[in-house]
């Protein structure tokens, strides 16, 4: 098989298609979204290719034609008329402390194109300088101009509770927009797109045009890889990668579809795979966890934490579109950043009552998540997890041995310090259970073993069902109790009762745990 090339960290369309990358032909649908509103948002997650989108955009309006030839919008355009394009990149002007600071970054950013078009002496502000841009770009083309903003969001995720610093930095993005609605009769199309929602009130200010097409079913695709797009123009990518690692494609593309899909972004959308994630693992011929190695989530770890957000609910969150595609700076919880940033998805609707229910995506997502939280809301390090404890652990549950398995548990979890302030936060939850099923579902998490906690059943709830491949294990865990109390809890609730149609094995397990020690100090266990 000859070498393909891969866009790791190429988004301009022109050098992608110049350089002969392995590209997904998208242009219907960029064709599609002009048609579509004169003022167009959207959000998706962070490496989703939301960059090569406003990049193909720029290019399609800029007339580029032999770009685009035998691409799939040569037959949709016939007239490859030019425009004048003004795109910007906000993801420059992330990170400054002060609103003056991101003022500053703005009026940097618009510098080259005030080179092009010139500067008039009362434009001081960076939107008063935009309007002078939109105009004089006007006149010079005697057409209409083409805005493009990427990553619109950047310069305030990282004050999303700082209320002060958030309000006076908005303050400078309202003032930057408002030439947008101004300068309407001036624009063409204009295409804004970042990770969050931010409501038009407090950000767009008077645009009060901007059609959101984050859960348009049309375009739920156009940023991402479809499974049919995986398996006809990437075929031979997996074909590759499945004879590198000595797996059938078969295994390989199951493989694929466990590590990086699971996407929707309506109720009706393909499932959507990773674009970063995948091709990543295309060059670097191994399927690994590349999307949290590309960037430390940390204003999403900041939000989890301020909202006391319960990791354990998660894996299966019944909700109304209200609740999470809603306005950042409204959230009552962190379920609207989780959502937007790619960390939940929709995996199912529910119609008649017009309900979602929410997941975490993928493995690679949640292995991601348990490396950045587990340090959090455990004090333990997830390093020191994986490689001290873990594997012995999975091993032992897999052969079945539930004794060897606590125990392995007990002396790692005995043996591990406490961090810098931790015994602290744990004052109140280290008499209670739920730190200990906090403890159990991050490391069966990191372990990519199916847990949930707090499973309902007709007796009430077990506090955790974990699945392997050939057995169930149902755990009860106790702090004021014994192991024996929380076994036979198990016998006097039916926990075990719902999975004894299971052709797998199905085992009750109850654990005393020491509260001072952190650690599991008796356990007890029986088969159903």
């Amino acid at each position: 098989m000859q070498n393909r090339r891969y866009p790791i960290g190429i988004q301009t369309f022109s050098e992608i298609i110049r350089g002969g990358y392995v590209y997904v032909d998208k242009t219907d649908l960029v064709w599609q979204l002009t048609r579509y509103a004169k003022f167009v948002f959207m959000s998706r997650p962070r490496r989703f290719g939301k960059s090569l989108l406003t990049s193909t955009l720029e290019s399609y309006f800029l007339g580029e034609r032999e770009l685009f030839e035998g691409l799939k919008i040569m037959q949709l355009e016939k007239e490859w008329e030019r425009y004048p394009v003004i795109r910007l990149d906000l993801s420059m002007a992330k990170g400054r402390e002060t609103a003056d600071d991101l003022r500053q970054s703005l009026m940097f950013i618009l510098s080259d194109l005030l080179e092009q078009y010139g500067r008039r002496q009362q434009e001081e502000t960076p939107g008063q300088c935009l309007t002078g841009i939109i105009q004089r770009a006007y006149e010079k083309a005697g057409k209409q101009v083409v805005v493009v903003i990427d990553e619109y969001d950047a310069p305030l995720l990282e004050d999303l509770q700082e209320e002060r610093t958030l309000d006076a930095k908005r303050k400078v993005m309202q003032e930057f927009y408002v030439p947008l609605k101004a300068n309407e009769r001036y624009i063409k199309f204009c295409f804004i797109t970042g990770i969050t929602k931010f409501s038009q009130l407090s950000i767009f200010s008077t645009i009060n045009n901007l059609t959101n097409v984050t859960m348009d079913t049309v375009f739920s695709h156009i940023c991402g890889i479809t499974e049919r797009e995986l398996t006809t123009i990437l075929r031979e990518d997996i074909e590759r990668l499945a004879a590198l690692n000595e797996m059938t494609y078969e295994e390989m593309h199951q493989k694929l579809k466990l590590q990086y899909d699971g996407y929707h972004f309506t109720e009706d959308s393909e499932e959507i795979y990773n674009p970063f994630s995948l091709l990543k693992a295309f060059q670097q011929r191994k399927v690994s966890y590349y999307w949290f190695e590309s960037g430390t989530p940390t204003f999403l770890i900041h939000q989890m934490q301020h909202f006391k957000t319960d990791i354990m609910s998660l894996d299966r969150l019944e909700t109304f579109a209200s609740e999470f595609d809603q306005p950042t700076e409204n959230m009552k919880s962190a379920l609207p950043l989780l959502y937007q940033s790619g960390y939940l998805t929709i995996k199912d609707y529910d119609r008649e009552g017009d309900s979602y229910i929410l997941s975490i995506p993928n493995q690679e997502v949640r292995i991601g998540y348990v490396r950045g939280l587990l340090p959090i809301y455990t004090g333990l390090d997830n390093g020191a997890v994986q490689a001290g404890f873990a594997l012995k652990f999975w091993r032992a549950l897999k052969r079945g041995d539930v004794d060897l398995a606590m125990r392995e548990m007990q002396a790692f979890l005995a043996g591990v310090p406490y961090v810098e302030g931790f015994k602290e936060k744990l004052k109140d939850v280290a008499t209670a259970e739920g730190f200990f099923e906090y403890t159990f579902y991050l490391i069966f998490s990191m372990l990519n073993i199916y847990a949930r906690t707090q499973v309902k059943c007709a007796g009430g709830r077990a506090d955790m069902v974990v699945w392997l491949p050939d057995t169930v294990y149902v755990f009860e865990l106790k702090v004021h109790d014994s192991a024996k109390a929380a076994l036979e809890q198990i016998d006097g609730k039916g926990y075990a009762i719902p999975y004894k149609t299971d052709d797998r094995k199905v085992v009750k397990v109850g654990v005393k745990f020491n509260a001072d020690t952190r650690s599991p100090e008796d356990w007890v266990f029986s088969e159903a």
